[in-house]
């Protein structure tokens, strides 16, 4: 069995349409630079709001990934 060592970084995607595409719009973006992602975290959830309603979406995601070998 191999060990693994990972590494945590700090995202915040955002949407107009809801919380899950604010997460894969920031785990798609970070996927350009960043290999082995292998999970994530919701830790903050948050929006603005406009005229009343849901303007944006806003979702900070911790991501773990392995460190190459």
């Amino acid at each position: 069995m191999t060990d693994h060592v990972y590494k945590k970084i700090e995202l915040t995607g955002s949407s107009t349409v809801g919380i899950q595409e604010a997460i894969e719009s920031a785990i798609s973006k970070a996927s350009e630079t960043i290999h082995e992602m292998r999970w994530f975290e919701v830790i903050e959830t948050r929006g603005h709001i406009a005229d009343g309603k849901i303007a944006h979406w806003q979702v900070t995601v911790k991501v773990g990934f392995s460190l190459s070998e």
